[in-house]
Formats: structure tokens, sequence, C-alpha cells
């Protein structure tokens, strides 16, 4: 009989999915719980395992947007399974490879001489060489990978025939709900960024003294999120009205803390929530975010764990970015901004002395946030860091760090 596998239910609110990708061919054998698609929500990219074995059938091309509920593929689970089957289009590439290699070797000298493999020819067009200017040290004269990465740009006119095309590709639904929320954000909010600067120091000099110690016992390093968290959390704590949104005409505040992380996933921007990051410790808050960061980087996150969030922190600063206006997470009404740590000469105790400094910055909704309430929680979170041992250690650094 033929098995219809429908799309199921990512998540509430979620009425379609798009096909971002089959990981198997029409006809292939599949096995129960393969991964046989990726699907793309307007939250996150899925993995669409197999309800049976059998020999499958598909119903929708990759791009397609398909409602939940429908049929994307059958699966004949009475076919007995081929022979040395292959389980997916990918199980197939190597024989491909070894039909297609025998049809690169020239077959005649004039053929062979300076032209460049395939890999060769991506490298030098992405360089800009033409092949012409490279000696191929192959047989027969071939440009091997090897020769393109040697070969040096020329630095003069560009050369005759340089690729100028051009891709059109279709955005993800992902990306494209991303796109629509950041627009949605700039038009809709009336939004503001406050900046400040933090000297690292007492947390540089936290790490260097406790981190090898920290992770041997926790298994997670002891990194700047943390501190950021918990700083965050304490400053939502003075200033309720950043831990807060706007719905209509009504403003509803939060007596927890949901903190957003932003983070580069494969398919783009992820936003994991902490929850609850005020009843975490330290070691509370570094397990989190790597188990969360791990599960974006590998395209596991759910939808739940990216659904709510009171408020976000955006990190730059790994990406090597000095300063920028972070865009408000909606419908949250305020977002901190992390940027790149550089060593900068400041005034300390009326000598200039050289410190580890970062900038940061609030982007927030002045509709319900005020210059007094966002300015006071960006210097409450720059007085947690600088001073980290007294205000969120309680001057018990063993114990905050659970050591």
């Amino acid at each position: 009989m033929a098995l219809e596998m429908k799309v199921p239910s990512p998540g509430e609110s979620i009425t379609e999915v798009e096909i971002a990708q089959w990981l198997v061919e029409d006809g292939d054998w599949v096995e129960k719980d393969q991964a046989i698609a990726e699907v793309d929500s307007d939250k996150a990219t899925l993995e669409l395992p197999a309800e049976a074995s059998g020999i499958i059938t598909l119903k929708a091309e990759e791009g397609d947007a398909v409602a939940v509920g429908e049929v994307v593929c059958l699966i004949d689970t009475e076919a007995p399974k081929p022979d040395g089957a292959k389980q997916s289009s990918q199980a197939k590439a190597p024989k491909e490879v070894e039909k297609e290699v025998p049809q690169e070797t020239p077959k005649t000298e004039t053929y062979a001489t300076g032209t460049p493999s395939p890999a060769a020819k991506k490298i030098l067009d992405e360089k800009g060489v033409a092949a012409k200017d490279v000696k191929g040290t192959g047989r027969d004269g071939r440009i091997t990978k090897n020769d393109a990465e040697n070969a040096k740009p020329s630095m003069g006119t560009p050369r005759e025939g340089a690729d100028r095309g051009t891709e059109r590709k279709k955005l993800s639904m992902l990306r494209r709900k991303v796109a629509e929320r950041l627009v949605s954000a700039k038009n809709e909010t009336a939004m503001l960024t406050t900046f400040n600067e933090v000297d690292m120091s007492p947390i540089f000099e936290l790490r260097k003294k406790y981190k090898e110690e920290f992770k041997e016992k926790h298994g997670v390093g002891l990194g700047f999120m943390s501190f950021f968290t918990l700083a965050v959390v304490r400053a939502l704590e003075l200033y309720p009205d950043v831990n807060s949104m706007i719905d209509g005409d009504y403003q509803i505040k939060y007596d927890f803390k949901d903190i957003s992380i932003a983070v580069s996933g494969p398919k783009g921007l992820m936003v994991p929530v902490i929850r609850n990051a005020e009843e975490l410790s330290f070691r509370g808050v570094e397990t989190e975010v790597k188990r969360l960061a791990l599960r974006a980087r590998d395209g596991q996150i759910t939808v739940d764990e990216m659904t709510g969030g009171t408020f976000t922190i955006s990190n730059g600063g790994v990406f090597g970015s000095m300063l920028s206006t972070p865009i408000i997470n909606p419908p949250q009404s305020g977002i901190l901004g992390m940027h790149n740590i550089v060593e900068r000469p400041i005034v300390r105790d009326g000598e200039i002395v050289i410190a580890p400094i970062m900038f940061v910055a609030l982007s927030y909704d002045h509709r319900i946030i005020d210059g007094r309430e966002s300015v006071g929680f960006l210097v409450a979170v720059k007085e947690a860091l600088e001073d980290p041992v007294t205000l969120l250690m309680n001057n018990d650094v063993k114990k905050a760090l659970e050591l």
C-alpha cells in the first residue's frame, strides 16, 4: 500500500511550509525515520522524517509552498527493497563521479594544455585570473587546483571575458519572514538607540583566573554571554518598562525574563530563547547558551525554542563589529547589542591607561520606554559588567561560579 506523508504542524500559528531541499530522489528506497527533506517555516528549518520504509514518490518540488496537512510524498510500503538500494541521492554521488572523471581527462595534448580542471577554474574565476596567464603542471600541461591556488591576480586592467554573471535565487520562507519582521519593526515602532562603553578589565581578570577551573568542573566555558545575560536580568529588575511590550492601547509587563539570543545558523539568523534567565546561575546560562547555539548550528532548533522572549541580546562582536544600531525583535521593546573588544586609551583615576573596551548599544521602543529608563538601563548593565563581583556575584566569586 502507498502511505501518504503529510506535512506535520511545526508549531502553533504556522499554516504552511516551504520545501527547502529534498534529501532523496523520486524512486529511492527510504528507511523509517530517515530524514527525507528539509522544510522551512517562517520561524525555523526542520527535517521531515520518513514515516515508514519503502519506495518514495515525491509529490512536491523544491521551493513549493505546501499547507500543513498536505500530501508531499507517497511511500510504497509493500515494495521489496532492491538489492544494494541507495537510501538517498547523496549515496549515488560516488558512482556518478566515477562516470564523469574519465570524461574530464583530455584525449589530446592540444586540448589539455592550459585547460583548468573544474576546481581550478572556479578558483581562477574567483581570483580574476585568466587561464592563459597560468602555466599548468598537470598531465599534458593541464592547470591543476594547486596551480590555481598559487596563481597571482593581475593588478592591471580587468581580464578579457571576465565573469560578470548574476544569479537570481528565491529567498527562503525563514529569510522572507525575517525581512518582513525587520521592516515592520522599523516602520511600526518609535525606535531609538542609546550607546555606552564598558571597561571589560574586571571580566577579563575573572575569566583568566577561573575559566579553566570552571570548564573542568562544568564542562562549558566561562564566556561573556553569562555576564551580559545576568547583567541584563539585573537591569530589567531595575527598569521593568524595558521588559515589556505594547499591545494596542495597553502595555504588558512580564515578571519573568526570557532572554532571546541572536545566533547565526546555516539558514540565517536564529533567535532561541533562554527561559527564566533570572533563575539561572553563570553555569546555567553558559550551559543553555551552548545547547541552543549547537542546535541552531545543526539545524535542530524547534519553533518552541524560538517563540517568546521578552528581551534580546545580539553579539555582533563575534564578527568584528565595532558599533551598530540593532533592530528590535518585535513584539519586544528592547535589544542590547554587544560589539568587539578593542584595547583603547581611557582615563582611570586621573591617569590615561589602556583597557579592553566594548561599545554597547540599546535600541528601544520610545512609545513605552522613555529616555530615563533606556539610559538608566544601559548604565545599569555597564555598572554590573564593570563591577561583577559586587553586583552579579554578591562578593562571593566561588559560590557564584559554583566552584
